[in-house]
């Protein structure tokens, strides 16, 4: 199901990551996520709210700042 929070997302299985990016723009990848979790999150019917459940304060993240013009 699609989702009013996230526009997209991609997890590399080699090196445990989780690339989130919202509808606001921001974009954040997850460290250290494992597998399962990131397959629980994309099976999630509402992936917003697994997000704040189970990922938002749970894993290391780093912020993608994208260079502007």
């Amino acid at each position: 199901m699609p989702s009013t929070v996230i526009r997209a997302a991609h997890y590399d299985i080699d090196k445990a990551k989780l690339d989130i990016l919202f509808t606001t723009g921001r974009r954040y990848i997850y460290h250290d996520v494992p597998p399962l979790e990131a397959e629980r999150f994309r099976a999630a019917f509402s992936k917003g709210r697994y997000f704040n459940a189970n990922i938002r304060d749970a894993y290391a993240f780093t912020e993608i700042v994208e260079p502007v013009g």
